[in-house]
């Protein structure tokens, strides 16, 4: 059994530009900068250091989350194959697709090795890139060797150190999204700090760093901070199409990275679709979007020899059913509230039947049946009948698919962060039901009273997409433990904006009739700094603690185990060769006593003649 032990001996993008101007231009003491000069400057000085400290938060994490992987299993001075062994449960496999490309005769060798895999499965061969994500490790492998760093830097080390630095790439992601969200920088500040305080539930990429999960999530990260940006208002067209670019990379790159991806991308599809029918999103930007995750998925499928499993996902499905639904029903948006209700029931319904309609016809066109066993898991697992399928059966023994532990409530009420995310959640939640009916009933368009301005809740797009995907992820999160780090990276995103939002502290002092601009913003910067000190205070003597506890991987039996085998594939190895080498000899030997026969036979020949 795998365990580690004490270690004996110790050697050696910017303020959102649909704010209010009173947002954009105010000092984290209050102070609102005069002229149009000074304010120009002061919104460069304030993007310039919070770019800063977000490059050196995602940095700082990179350097956290790698120490503590050495710290615990004293990476640097353990042999090869204990590295190798470290790397848990399907991690390894993983990892040994990079070590084969890496010590491939050349580069399409390697590829054809895993075109054409004899390996993995027992007398199977299989195409390795069709059935597995594993074109980051290609891609690595390759990079790694045309690289000049051969002699500095061990293959297993550029592999790690590529995933710990995808670490600071999704922590900048976050920032930056709750930066977009709030209007300040305070606020990404604050979401990075929650993302490392409850790094148990954040992350896991320490101690599984091969793990799909950790290559896909920052790319996931940074398509939320775009679609971020691409949901504000008065955007150019030419930042618009730069940002869409930017959303197709980034799903893209998701799509490929992460067996789960077509799961996760309708849950954001379905985000979409709520918020569009309730007239909260620009319809024209959705419809992008579902068509970047189309094409994304499409170019994945094209990549991985036209998987069969990405033509039958439901995800195609469903946005292609958006797509042809919203051409049949032109007038969605139009008419009194009972009326849209009625529309909305019915192109829900009409989606929901052609969603199942395309996808029954693909599968049997297709004759597909490799992702049914994941339907009878979430029949099985919502109590909606058992089922004898191996594969349901083996993810509902699993833990990580099981329910989401309550003790994990109380680990992140410690950082104050589940407290926080409710009581925004809560006040976001009121605000889009109000203003969802609003647009449905059409009454935004009758402005009849003069306290209207007053009294209206206004949500602005990026802030609603944002709502939806907390809470649809939530809930994911919930059913299934392993899904927990897409829901709890966007918690401290959620949170941080809430508490920096001047909306938020407007419509809470409006309520008890307290609401001034000066004193919705010393609030909007006082409480995340309390709360910053506060983190500070309680979790920094922790963290120090954390990274001077020094262990070693130690797990002497699969090392024997595995010493053992590879020196019994030596044997077995030098065997063939003997054998061959005899085998060799004999056939030598065997034509060369034929040609001394041959000889023999024609000196006789000869002499008869004579």
């Amino acid at each position: 059994m795998t365990t580690v032990r004490q270690r004996r001996v110790g050697k050696g993008t910017e303020a959102a530009e649909d704010q209010p101007s009173e947002e954009t231009n105010v000092k984290p003491d209050g102070k609102i900068p005069s002229g149009h000069t000074g304010g120009k400057l002061w919104n460069i000085l304030s993007v310039t250091v919070g770019g800063i400290v977000a490059i050196s938060l995602g940095l700082l994490t990179s350097v956290y989350v790698a120490t503590l992987h050495e710290n615990d299993l004293w990476f640097s001075n353990i042999k090869e194959v204990e590295r190798e062994i470290s790397f848990r449960t399907e991690c390894g496999l993983y990892y040994s697709y990079y070590k084969q490309m890496i010590q491939a005769a050349s580069i399409q060798q390697g590829l054809h090795g895993l075109v054409y895999d004899n390996k993995t499965e027992s007398v199977r061969t299989i195409n390795i890139l069709e059935r597995m994500n594993v074109y980051q490790e290609v891609f690595l492998s390759i990079l790694y060797r045309i690289l000049p760093i051969q002699q500095y830097l061990e293959p297993v080390y550029f592999y790690i150190y590529t995933l710990f630095g995808l670490q600071a790439v999704y922590v900048i992601a976050l920032y930056v999204t709750s930066w977009l969200l709030s209007g300040t920088w305070l606020s990404g500040l604050l979401a990075a700090c929650w993302y490392i305080t409850n790094r148990v539930d954040t992350t896991r990429v320490e101690f599984t760093i091969p793990l799909r999960e950790n290559w896909a999530l920052p790319f996931f990260a940074v398509q939320i901070a775009a679609i971020t940006y691409l949901l504000r208002t008065h955007l150019q067209p030419v930042q618009e199409r730069l940002t869409l670019m930017a959303v197709f990379i980034a799903t893209f790159l998701f799509s490929l990275t992460w067996q789960f991806n077509q799961f996760m991308m309708l849950i954001q599809a379905l985000a979409l679709f709520i918020l569009d029918c309730l007239d909260m999103l620009p319809t024209a930007k959705v419809t992008w979007l579902y068509i970047i995750q189309i094409s994304a998925l499409l170019l994945v499928c094209v990549l991985q020899f036209f998987n069969s499993m990405i033509l039958g996902s439901l995800l195609i499905s469903f946005n292609a059913s958006v797509l042809v639904a919203r051409t049949i029903q032109k007038n969605l948006k139009k008419g009194g509230l009972l009326n849209r209700l009625g529309k909305l029931i019915l192109h829900v319904l009409l989606v929901l039947c052609l969603t199942l309609l395309i996808n029954k016809c693909i599968k049997k066109i297709l004759n597909l049946e490799s992702d049914e066993h994941i339907f009878k898991f979430l029949k099985a697992k919502f109590g909606f009948g058992a089922t004898r399928d191996f594969d349901a059966n083996l993810y509902l023994c699993e833990e990580a698919f099981g329910l989401l532990p309550l003790n994990t409530f109380s680990r992140l009420s410690d950082t104050l962060l589940f407290y926080v995310y409710v009581f925004v959640l809560f006040l976001m939640a009121v605000a889009a039901v109000i203003v969802a009916f609003r647009n449905l009933s059409g009454s935004n368009q009758v402005k009849a009273m003069e306290k209207m301005e007053e009294c209206t809740i206004t949500l602005k797009p990026d802030a609603a997409y944002s709502l939806v995907h907390t809470v649809l992820f939530g809930c994911l999160a919930l059913s299934t433990m392993r899904m927990k780090y897409l829901w709890t990276s966007h918690m401290c995103v959620f949170a941080s904006f809430g508490l920096c939002s001047t909306e938020v502290w407007k419509l809470i002092l409006k309520c008890v009739h307290l609401y001034t601009s000066q004193r919705a913003q010393v609030i909007k910067y006082s409480i995340p700094i309390v709360i910053l000190l506060y983190i500070s205070y309680k979790f920094w003597p922790g963290i120090m603690d954390e990274l001077s506890e020094l262990r070693e991987f130690y797990d002497p039996d699969t090392v024997e185990l595995m010493n053992w085998i590879k020196a019994q594939e030596s044997i077995f190895r030098c065997k063939q060769f003997v054998i061959l080498h005899v085998e060799g000899l004999r056939k030598e030997a065997r034509n060369n006593m034929l040609i001394c026969e041959m000889g023999k036979n024609i000196s006789r020949m000869s002499k008869s003649i004579a």
